[in-house]
């Protein structure tokens, strides 16, 4: 992908570039001018502006960006006292409260939503139709709509990022909940029925604690996706702070590299939210008995 780009700057070099002419590079296919120009291809992992960035050039990017630009910057924390608006951290540290937001948000509506699904039959039929409907609209169309809208109503900032993270972790959380609170099987049922215990108690005493493997799986889900809310919000509102917005100020610059950084800060984000959870699952299972 950075073939061409590289071939121009060795032609300004003055090396002897085949073809020879910017015309004829133009109309000839990426892979003929790799192999036309195999002594070049060096040439393509040092670029600037790359279209395609090396993982040594993102690895480098993202040190930079964190330890470097905060330790040895002059916006950084040693320097200023704060962490720099030109780094990975703060940025990060952003993103992670809107998702935070919205993933509570999400699991709060969705465990909500799976208890009246299972004990309303009324909800069953009008409440989880909609609730499947709502996941086929894409979340770039429905984020600006979300964001039009609360911006009428005077809320603005964190509240419509979250409400954009909370749709995209809502839904695995209530199919979760609804599978594992119609776990126990009929003859469960009727012994908590023999035992005369009331609806909250079958549902405190086995509903609930079967229900919680489905969960914290569902959890592990609804993080990841209420990241992905998280930086498609920031993408979508006039935010200067997050991932989103600087994957966005990366796009305007064309800076691809600053772009491929803010996504492995998203990716290694993303395993630490989900591997957080796992281990919540496995101390809540220790808890309640089970194997960890």
């Amino acid at each position: 992908m950075n073939i061409r780009e590289a071939l121009t700057e060795a032609e300004r070099a003055g090396a002897a570039i085949t073809p020879a002419t910017a015309p004829e590079r133009r109309d000839a296919g990426a892979l003929s001018l790799v192999v036309q120009n195999a002594g070049q291809i060096g040439l393509t992992y040092a670029q600037d502006r790359p279209r395609l960035p090396s993982p040594a050039q993102v690895i480098r990017e993202f040190y930079n960006s964190t330890l470097d630009e905060e330790m040895n910057g002059r916006r950084g924390i040693v320097r200023s006292g704060s962490l720099s608006n030109a780094g990975l951290v703060l940025h990060t540290l952003k993103t992670i409260e809107t998702t935070l937001y919205g993933f509570v948000l999400g699991a709060v509506l969705g465990i909500a939503l799976a208890v009246g699904i299972v004990y309303s039959r009324a909800m069953d039929l009008s409440v989880m139709p909609w609730a499947i409907i709502s996941q086929t609209i894409p979340i770039v169309a429905l984020a600006p709509m979300i964001v039009l809208l609360l911006s009428s109503a005077g809320i603005t900032g964190l509240v419509p990022r979250a409400i954009i993270a909370a749709y995209l972790s809502f839904f695995p959380v209530l199919v979760g909940m609804v599978k594992g609170l119609r776990a126990p099987d009929h003859m469960q049922l009727d012994l908590m029925r023999t035992y005369n215990a009331s609806a909250a108690q079958g549902f405190w005493k086995l509903r609930l604690p079967m229900a919680v493997p489905y969960l914290f799986a569902s959890l592990k889900v609804a993080i990841a996706g209420a990241l992905v809310g998280a930086i498609v919000s920031e993408l979508s509102t006039s935010s200067t702070q997050g991932l989103g917005a600087r994957m966005l100020q990366g796009s305007y610059y064309g800076q691809t590299v600053q772009i491929w950084a803010a996504l492995l800060a998203a990716a290694i984000l993303a395993a630490a939210m989900v591997g957080v959870v796992g281990v919540a699952d496995r101390l809540v299972r220790r808890a309640m008995g089970g194997a960890a």
